[in-house]
């Protein structure tokens, strides 16, 4: 058994998309728009103009499997009560990936030592997606 995060993104998941595959070295497995769906929608699952949005994607961020969606396409992201905790090997790519992150977002704690890891850090990205970033030598 695994447990996968599944993130909406409510009409700018393609933008994460690109953003995640950019800041994270993330690679998409998969995406399907609503308009691609081999069933058809019941009635006002879809808003109109959103035929081309997102269905469902995954993205492979290192070893895990995150999906993504536009869900209901309602503009506004709220991810609240979730953190995605990424655990990197060194402190280079805790710099690159924290900076990468945090543009566009908010820092939450800046980026330095703790009493478990020499880098640790939180930062929320620019969709709200909270994120913890902890080195692991």
């Amino acid at each position: 058994m695994r447990v996968e995060p599944y993130l909406n993104f409510n009409g700018r998941c393609e933008e994460a998309l690109q953003f995640y595959t950019r800041a994270l070295g993330a690679e998409v497995m998969m995406m399907m728009r609503m308009n691609e769906s081999p069933d058809p929608h019941p009635p006002g699952m879809v808003p109109p103009g959103s035929e081309e949005k997102i269905m469902h994607a995954a993205l492979r961020v290192g070893d895990t499997t995150v999906m993504l969606s536009d869900g209901g396409c309602g503009g506004a992201t709220h991810f609240e009560g979730i953190t995605l905790s990424l655990a990197v090997q060194d402190e280079a790519s805790a710099l690159r990936y924290f900076g990468a992150l945090a543009d566009g977002g908010e820092v939450q704690m800046p980026l330095g030592k703790t009493f478990w890891t020499p880098n640790f850090g939180m930062v929320k990205d620019r969709f709200g997606v909270s994120w913890m970033i902890n080195q692991m030598d």
